[in-house]
């Protein structure tokens, strides 16, 4: 993986500096790894009598505002002198992050609709197609050719995170698990599936692509995106009319969820300018070692036999990619 440009290493020895940028890539990649990993346990921790007691499309349109407020921060604190010598942005400029902004509004509700044709576990494991999707367009819009032992690196982190559905077990004595219900689909969970996964991978594409085509700072970019976010988030959650206020069901892990998934976002901004979505797929997939380790501490599941397959997968996996020339 390529280290984030750092412009802070002015004065530095070129062995020093470049210290200094891996020190920081590792960082942003521990650090997305954390964040993304959290997020199910941190649901988990908000329900009552095993129902989420919030609006998730409020939650998002707060998500979006944070990640808003801090890239609008960060461009007057660190980017003004450069954003004020540009002049006037054109529009051209703008618009492309109109269309990411709708896709993943659309993929967010569509993900809640979908959890009425098709049970947790088939949604987790189908899920996994994504990256399947993540990878061709990448390969089509970006134009960048993986050979066919990347592939099968891709492959098997999709066998991982299938694998991920059924490392958890409850106690004897406690509810069934999850991996031991009903497993079922509907027509209309099918083709749904097949449409989030290929939104979510044509919407990350799409993102890098807009970022890496302009000569504009990240902050400057994320403040186009995350306005756009807003709005078309806003919008939904109003279209919805969800029933109660807009606060209702909050709680101090709903504002550490918030948190979270706004560092989270901010931080795929970055692997997307300086990295690629391939590593963006990695960072979700070592995620789950973190999602599973909160599982057996928070909520005193049990690891089965898969949990380790799935880790294996995921090494192997990892080698294969980034070792292939």
């Amino acid at each position: 993986m390529d280290a984030v440009e750092d412009s802070g290493t002015f004065g530095l020895s070129p062995a020093k500096a470049q210290m200094r940028g891996r020190l920081g890539w590792g960082l942003v990649l521990l650090l997305s790894v954390l964040a993304y990993g959290s997020h199910a346990p941190l649901i988990g921790l908000c329900k009552v009598d095993g129902k989420v007691p919030f609006s998730s499309s409020s939650v998002v349109v707060l998500v979006e505002l944070v990640k808003l407020t801090v890239s609008s921060v960060l461009l007057l604190t660190h980017d003004r002198s450069s954003f004020a010598s540009r002049g006037t942005i054109s529009v051209r400029s703008v618009l492309p992050f109109a269309v990411p902004a709708s896709l993943y509004a659309i993929n967010n509700n569509l993900a809640v609709h979908m959890q009425h044709h098709m049970d947790p576990v088939t949604f987790q494991v189908l899920g996994n197609l994504k990256i399947a999707a993540t990878a061709a367009f990448y390969s089509l819009l970006l134009r960048q050719r993986l050979p066919m032992l990347k592939w099968l690196a891709l492959f098997l982190l999709m066998v991982a995170g299938a694998c991920h559905a059924g490392a958890l077990r409850g106690h004897p004595g406690e509810a069934e698990p999850a991996v031991h219900a009903h497993l079922y689909i509907t027509p209309w969970g099918a083709v749904a599936i097949m449409a989030y996964c290929s939104i979510s991978g044509l919407s990350a594409v799409y993102t890098e692509r807009a970022l890496k085509s302009q000569p504009l700072s990240l902050n400057l970019q994320n403040l186009f995106l995350y306005t756009f976010g807003v709005v078309v988030n806003a919008t939904v959650h109003v279209a919805s009319s969800p029933v109660g206020s807009f606060f209702e069901g909050y709680s101090s892990w709903v504002l550490l969820i918030i948190a979270t998934q706004a560092l989270n976002g901010l931080l795929m901004s970055v692997v997307m300018k300086y990295n690629n979505n391939i590593t963006r797929l990695f960072i979700i997939s070592c995620s789950m070692l973190v999602n599973v380790t909160l599982s057996v501490l928070l909520f005193n599941l049990q690891l089965t036999p898969l949990f380790y397959v799935a880790v294996g997968l995921l090494c192997i996996a990892i080698h294969l990619y980034y070792r292939v020339r």
